[in-house]
């Protein structure tokens, strides 16, 4: 599978095969470079004809296939993928007025963490991507949108599944997605999301210049641990002083942090100040994010003069803040909508206090 190799990898792959440096690099520009995005032997140009001949005979080059791709009213496409076993991962591609456009990839199927917020959670994991299926999502973007949208400038892992659970082959993909003589991603436009997985941090941290955003969603672990079960292994304090520790040894890094609000759980001005104290001395953005109902969700959206009130006490101390409002929701392409849960799925969990609080009981 040939989308699954870093370059070095690939270089040595095909002179193990007979075959020159230099018809690597044009193998590799076929694949990512050049506007090309070869999907299919035939679209490998330029290359030696026996060398064409080995491939064709030794290597595979899509991992994916398109199942149906998913306009919202708001521009935004959700793009439905079958994996060679029949399985389903989705992909969205955001268009943006200022001239960036995303691609939020997946990185499992299904997911294993269980945010009581989150619809991918339900799902329970399925199976960890390979790297090539990682990669191609994002080639896919490209060839299938670029015409339309102009230059996909930004991937984010914010899609399925939680990526640092499935690092080696996401460290891969991001490794492929930053090379210069392909995709060429810049590395600060390459964000990694978690939901706070502290050994697989450090490990990012120190091997990638990329973006970390952390899913943070509450400023008490009795709030985050009934929300998000990871805290129940890596509470606040530790996440927090990690993050302190590891981006100190980079030179200007910053976090972002992530904040899905959601009503009478998590959007008191007393979250708001504690939010304050817990990320200071971290440089860090924060996205206050939306909450996006789906089926079966026992929360609420916080509302937009809420939000506002939420932020404008964040940014009076200092904090470098947005608000972050649904994009593509009308078709379950927005934060925390991916996925469909089949026969099986988690059990949502969070306790009475919550959903009183959601519905104002």
């Amino acid at each position: 599978m040939l989308k699954g190799m870093e370059f070095p990898e690939f270089e040595k792959w095909v002179q193990s095969s007979g075959f020159r440096p230099a018809q690597a690099l044009m193998l590799w520009k076929c694949l990512y470079g050049n506007n090309s995005w070869a999907h299919s032997h035939d679209e490998l140009t330029g290359l030696n004809k026996d060398f064409r001949k080995m491939l064709c005979g030794n290597a595979e080059i899509k991992a994916l296939s398109v199942k149906d791709i998913i306009t919202a009213a708001d521009g935004t496409r959700k793009i439905l993928f079958t994996l060679k076993d029949g399985l389903v991962i989705e992909t969205v591609v955001i268009p943006c007025s200022r001239g960036r456009t995303t691609v939020c990839v997946s990185s499992q199927v299904g997911c294993a963490m269980n945010c009581q917020f989150c619809y991918t959670g339900r799902m329970g994991l399925r199976r960890h991507l390979i790297t090539a299926e990682i990669v191609e999502q994002a080639v896919f973007a490209r060839r299938l949108f670029s015409s339309e949208f102009g230059s996909i400038t930004n991937v984010v892992f914010m899609g399925m599944g939680e990526p640092l659970q499935n690092i080696d082959n996401v460290m891969k993909a991001v490794a492929i997605l930053i090379d210069e003589q392909g995709l060429h991603f810049s590395p600060r436009k390459v964000t990694v999301s978690t939901s706070g997985l502290v050994p697989q941090i450090r490990r990012f941290l120190r091997e990638s210049n990329c973006s970390l955003a952390v899913s943070l969603n509450a400023t008490t672990d009795e709030v985050r641990n009934q929300i998000m079960p990871i805290n129940r292994r890596y509470n606040l304090g530790l996440l927090l002083e990690t993050l302190r520790e590891e981006v100190d040894r980079k030179h200007k890094y910053i976090v972002l942090f992530e904040y899905v609000m959601l009503a009478g759980v998590n959007d008191s001005m007393e979250d708001a100040r504690r939010l304050i104290e817990l990320v200071r001395g971290i440089p860090c953005k924060i996205n206050l994010i939306s909450f996006n109902p789906h089926h079966g969700s026992i929360f609420m959206p916080t509302s937009e003069e809420k939000m506002i009130e939420f932020r404008n006490v964040l940014a009076e101390a200092g904090c470098i803040v947005f608000l972050r409002l649904s994009r593509g929701n009308d078709q379950m392409a927005a934060c925390g909508q991916l996925g469909e849960l089949g026969e099986t799925q988690s059990l949502l969990r969070a306790p009475a206090m919550f959903r009183m609080a959601s519905f104002g009981i």
